[in-house]
Formats: C-alpha cells, structure tokens, sequence
C-alpha cells in the first residue's frame, strides 16, 4: 500500500536552498584543490546554476508547472557559467541534475533529505 504526499513547495525551495549552499561549498573546496578537482568544481557549479535558477521560481509551488519549468530548462541549447572549466562538462553536468530534479518531481521523493551529502 503506496501513501501519496502532497506537493509541497516550501519543502522543495528549502531542499534547492541547501543544496545551492552545499554546491556552493562544494565548489570552493574544488577550486581550492586545483587542477586536479576542475570536474568536481565544474559539477558542483552545475547544481549551484540549477538550484539559482529555481530556488526563487514560484513554479515550485506547483508540482505540474515545476515539471515545466524543468523541462523548459533542459530544452535549452546551452548554459554559460564564467566559473566553469570546461563548458561542455558544465553543461552535461546541468542536464544530469536536471534529469535527476525531473525523476524527483515525477515522484515527489528526495526533497525532505536535506542532509549535506547526497
């Protein structure tokens, strides 16, 4: 027997704020570290551009207009970030966690975890 919850849209503003923080943290470790963590830094700037993008969207309050808005974003030819590496790292990287913020929205699971690491 499968419980359905309800879209919550505070929930999921609060999930993209702490995992902008922790990409944002992420992403200074890397660049600390030096060539040698450039893909890490070019991935963790790829959540930090999501989670800007969507963190004040109120698409969010709405889990079919979120979906939309998520699909509009992958539907983009190509992201730019003065921070990244490498572009076409940094853009494989957004649409990766674009499909995994679309597999949650589908689902409506993972945005209560809030944990640091994920």
């Amino acid at each position: 027997m499968s419980v359905e919850t309800a879209w919550d849209g505070a929930m999921v503003r609060k999930w993209l704020e702490s995992r902008f923080e922790a990409a944002r943290s992420d992403q200074a470790i890397a660049d600390r570290q030096g060539r040698s963590a450039e893909g890490d830094s070019d991935k963790a700037a790829a959540e930090e551009f999501v989670c800007r993008a969507l963190k004040a969207d109120d698409a969010t309050n709405d889990q079919t207009r979120f979906a939309a808005r998520l699909k509009g974003l992958l539907d983009q030819d190509e992201y730019r970030h003065a921070g990244a590496h490498d572009d076409r790292r940094f853009e494989r990287e957004v649409r990766g966690y674009l499909r995994k913020l679309v597999k949650m929205t589908k689902t409506n699971t993972g945005f209560e975890n809030r944990l640091r690491y994920q």
